[in-house]
């Protein structure tokens, strides 16, 4: 776990998303805490974490996301490097 993230509003906040239990609760929880760019943005990263992880390339990406390479970039370091937090959602989340 980075440290740097450690403190007790994030430990809240993911208290908050851990509490939520249907896809409309969800919703209603990100549509409050984040504008529509901010949420469009996390999705978008999400989805480039997926493709790299099936094998894709930049340039399919980029064409199906419409991400900037820095942000594909930054994915695949995190998918690489990271603390393995996507491959538990992959492995969890179906579709």
């Amino acid at each position: 776990m980075n440290t740097k993230l450690k403190d007790v509003n994030v430990e809240y906040l993911f208290k908050a998303v851990l509490a939520l239990k249907t896809m409309e609760e969800c919703y209603n929880f990100f549509e409050d805490l984040c504008t529509v760019q901010e949420l469009k943005a996390l999705s978008q990263r999400l989805e480039v974490a997926k493709m790299l992880n099936e094998g894709r390339v930049y340039s399919d990406i980029v064409a199906k996301t419409g991400a900037s390479t820095a942000t594909i970039s930054r994915v695949n370091r995190s998918l690489n490097y990271g603390s393995d937090g996507y491959q538990v959602v992959f492995e969890r989340v179906q579709g």
